[in-house]
């Protein structure tokens, strides 16, 4: 049975685009692609790929661009006989593959057009806000007719499959992404905490910041990037014990993540959230926030702290200085048994059942 993986783009190393190609590597699947930036490392494994080279430095007119080019450039799709999807704007590709069966791995229903609308909108200068109503009015449609027609959806999560419902009326199974927890090992405790969200507004690293300028005697590095560096940076206000890394490789944040004492992860209402579950797999617990996909991963009191949302910093500061070495430690066993509920070989193995 010939199967591709079709996803939006491999830009960073954003777990959408780990998730698909691992589907393409182990089930020996093709990728197809709106675009990649060169040597992208999710793509070294794949023996064959399409892309549409839909590409543009422009934010608003490369997702139209994406948008335009899976619903009118995705011909090669008739060649195979089950498509899966991931993404927001691969679905549109549907209507190019009329024989053979259709699947979409969702992650989550795009959320500038949904729950997060009014967020986004706020994020752009007034003048820019009508070109992305523009947006969301053409893209909308065409994707709930394109999500309608597919033959099975897969939800990342059951917080996932919630949205599907709220907002398209579809029902969902759920299959949970995979982590390679092999590559997470314990490698002792060293003396700072670690924050591996990317820097943007609804990660809300900003507040972990403001908590660890009450904490002067707790060290934090944030290892990501993102929109908000600048930012951030400037908030930390050169406190010698906050340390940005930005983006760094694979192997390097495994190392860190082996090494603190704990981890922390408190984006908003988040989808699914891998951090935690990389943090888990190291024997490191996890501070979160007891609202989306982390009530899924997370054990409040046995693999991590769930903290009531909205955040408070206060709260967070509390945490920190609970969540001691010794404390962390006690959760080791706990996390990395967590971890195993969402190894790679499980994922595979799920995966194939549903083909």
């Amino acid at each position: 049975m010939s199967i591709i993986v079709l996803h939006d783009y491999f830009e960073s190393l954003e777990g959408g685009g780990r998730l698909s190609s691992l589907l393409a590597q182990h089930l020996g699947a093709s990728l197809g692609f709106g675009f990649a930036r060169a040597a992208h490392p999710f793509l070294a494994h794949i023996a064959q790929t399409h892309t549409l080279n839909a590409f543009s430095r422009i934010p608003l007119w490369r997702q139209f661009k994406l948008s335009r080019a899976f619903a009118q450039h995705t011909d090669f799709l008739s060649n195979y006989h089950t498509v899966l999807y991931s993404g927001f704007y691969s679905p549109l590709a549907i209507q190019q593959h009329r024989i053979g069966r259709n699947i979409l791995y969702c992650h989550t229903p795009p959320r500038f057009i949904y729950d997060q609308r009014d967020f986004y909108l706020q994020q752009l200068p007034r003048w820019q806000r009508p070109a992305l109503q523009a947006f969301i009015d053409y893209l909308q449609p065409r994707y709930e007719v394109a999500v309608q027609a597919m033959d099975q959806i897969i939800a990342n999560s059951k917080n996932v499959r919630n949205r599907i419902k709220t907002h398209l009326n579809q029902s969902a199974s759920v299959i949970y992404p995979p982590c390679d927890i092999e590559k997470y090992q314990w490698l002792g405790q060293g003396d700072y905490y670690l924050s591996t969200a990317r820097l943007d507004p609804l990660k809300q690293v900003d507040k972990i910041i403001r908590a660890f300028l009450q904490l002067p005697d707790k060290k934090l590095i944030i290892a990501s990037g993102g929109t908000e560096l600048a930012r951030l940076r400037q908030l930390a206000n050169h406190a010698t014990h906050i340390q940005f890394t930005d983006w760094i490789s694979d192997t390097q944040l495994q190392q860190l993540i082996g090494k603190a004492i704990a981890t922390i992860y408190v984006p908003q209402a988040e989808d699914f959230g891998m951090s935690p579950v990389e943090s888990m797999a190291a024997g490191k617990p996890v501070i979160g926030l007891a609202e989306g996909g982390l009530l899924e991963t997370i054990i409040d009191q046995q693999t991590g702290l769930l903290l009531s949302a909205p955040l408070q910093v206060e709260e967070l500061v509390n945490a920190v200085r609970s969540m001691n070495a010794d404390y962390a430690q006690t959760m080791r066993t706990a996390c990395e048994q967590q971890a195993q509920r969402f190894s790679l070989s499980l994922f595979i193995e799920q995966m194939q059942a549903i083909l």
